[in-house]
């Protein structure tokens, strides 16, 4: 074995949720060491929204502006149309607004209804190199790809040691650090090496891959640019409006993944030979499954290495962006020696309820989809012409309008997410039930801080400071608790901003804000025992 490194933070996992860990940790000063088997970043599409939650934290890294330089225009719409074929009729469509349009509804409805950021449309083939450069230049980084994680040789009360190599050579070496982050993917290492077992069901659904170029604008956008291109067997996905798509077509219990061809699948799902190029392909099938633990020691998983769900909603990277966000913030806390060690044990409590919040979530919209495809079964000749076909094409078009399109409106299930059983938030009785569809801005201990524009029309989230932050509506004197938090060591932000007119979005004066952008605790004035708030809310 060769040489030995010293570094806070081990990431086994170069993926999206990996290098934005790395990324968060350097906000907080924290050195880490990143390390990918894979000598670049993927060439498969995997995902293609990155949602407005996402955007956020996304921000905070200074990255939103050149993720969405990578993406789709900001002018193309989010529309989600169903069509019987590529060659026959559209059926229903549900509009969505461009992301320019969405930032002008969010500066126009400025009532914490809304997020922060609108969502963006981009393929994780354009998402990573963002990522990756973001790393490359950073300081704090140690990036390692072409480099697997092998093993941990010890996880013990003073840290973990774990060994790595170089997978072109073999060459092997220990890495000594405080705290390993398995971000390594559904087949994680990580996860193996600890025992930690999937609960939730595998293989529930499968699907053909068959990413491809064209320039047959004619065929892919004859009814205009489209998001999502949806039929009773499959989605064609729109990955930069211009020339570049993804199919998913759905594979059935009689299909032989073994026996099809990309060629195959493509032109029978689109209904006819045309010009194209085969960028990658492959059959894939999709879990419902959220690891039994997050936590063993100094060890945590963030996302697919701790849960992993059928893509409709687009909760999988996303809720790994959440896991990255939150993971860092307490590893920070920890490394920086004001943070307690039920932190750890918050991270698991917070997150993996939240895990099957959005794995349930997917389930619900997936159920959707099986009953549009059964749907299009029972509805016959879907193609052909006479006023019976389209007496037929209309019936099926009011059904799938009816059953509606959650999958990209379940704005509670992305923003409305709450921590109830954190052990660091100063929980309140009988939580009211959180609408998946509608998000209702609350300021309920665990819930994310709903978002408001300022009078100098500058965001909210901007003035919060890089830890905690005590936000003050009225003149309420909080010298009690900052001098609790200085005596503590606790990095604690005091932002006054003297708006009592917010009280019916913020529902109390005074709200304490952890580094994640969630409520830790509320009221109207601070608790005769600060110092018990503050040990609560750090985790001692």
């Amino acid at each position: 074995m060769g040489n030995s490194q010293d570094v806070p933070v081990l990431i086994a996992g170069g993926g999206p949720v990996g290098m934005a860990l790395a990324l968060n940790l350097a906000r907080y000063g924290v050195r880490s060491m990143l390390v990918e088997r894979n000598p670049t970043t993927t060439r498969h599409p995997k995902m293609d929204l990155t949602n407005g939650r996402s955007m956020e934290l996304f921000h905070r890294l200074g990255l939103d502006e050149k993720l969405r330089d990578a993406g789709v225009p900001r002018e193309n719409a989010f529309d989600i149309l169903w069509v019987t074929s590529m060659v026959g009729h559209d059926l229903h469509r549900f509009p969505y607004p461009s992301a320019n349009e969405k930032t002008d509804i969010i500066r126009s409805c400025n009532d914490g209804s809304q997020g922060a950021q609108a969502p963006l449309r981009v393929s994780q083939i354009e998402i990573e190199p963002v990522l990756k450069r973001a790393i490359d230049e950073s300081p704090l980084v140690d990036v390692r790809f072409g480099t697997r994680f092998e093993s941990i040789i010890d996880n013990g009360p003073d840290g973990v040691v774990a060994e790595i190599a170089n997978d072109a050579t073999g060459e092997a070496e220990t890495v000594n650090c405080a705290y390993l982050a398995g971000c390594d993917g559904g087949r994680s290492r990580v996860r193996a090496c600890l025992g930690i077992n999937l609960q939730g069901d595998e293989n529930v659904a499968g699907a053909y891959m068959v990413h491809f170029r064209t320039n047959d604008a004619e065929l892919l956008q004859r009814w205009g640019p489209v998001y999502h291109l949806q039929s009773g067997s499959g989605t064609i996905i729109a990955q930069n409006d211009k020339d570049i798509y993804t199919l998913q077509a759905w594979l059935t219990p009689d299909s032989k993944p073994d026996e099809m061809t990309p060629e195959q699948v493509l032109e029978g799902w689109v209904g006819k030979p045309f010009e194209y190029e085969i960028l990658q392909a492959n059959p894939w099938f999709a879990h419902f499954v959220v690891a039994e633990r997050y936590r063993e020691g100094n060890v945590l998983l963030g996302g697919d290495s701790a849960h992993q769900y059928i893509p409709t909603g687009g909760y999988g990277m996303n809720s790994g962006i959440a896991d990255a966000a939150a993971m860092a913030w307490v590893l920070a806390a920890r490394l920086h020696g004001w943070g307690g060690d039920k932190l750890l044990t918050a991270y698991d409590l917070e997150r993996r309820p939240t895990a099957w919040w959005h794995l349930e979530a997917s389930r619900r919209h997936m159920g959707v989809r099986i009953q549009i495809s059964g749907l299009y079964q029972e509805a016959g000749d879907l193609e052909a012409q006479g006023p019976e076909a389209d007496a037929r094409r209309a019936e099926l078009a009011r059904k799938i309008e009816a059953l509606g399109n959650a999958e990209n409106e379940s704005w509670g299930v992305e923003f409305g997410y709450r921590y109830d059983q954190s052990p660091i938030v100063a929980r309140e009785p009988n939580p009211p039930a959180i609408d998946p569809i509608v998000y209702q801005p609350t300021t309920w201990p665990g819930a994310r801080l709903p978002h408001v524009f300022l009078a100098d029309g500058e965001s909210l989230y901007d003035k919060l400071g890089l830890y905690f932050t005590l936000v003050v509506l009225d003149g309420t004197d909080t010298s009690s608790l900052e001098a609790v938090a200085t005596e503590r060591g606790v990095p604690l932000d005091i932002l006054r901003l003297e708006r009592r007119d917010l009280r019916p979005i913020y529902e109390r004066n005074l709200l304490l804000v952890r580094p994640d952008q969630h409520v830790a605790w509320r009221g109207d004035a601070l608790p005769d025992d600060t110092a018990a708030l503050l040990d609560l809310v750090v985790g001692r």
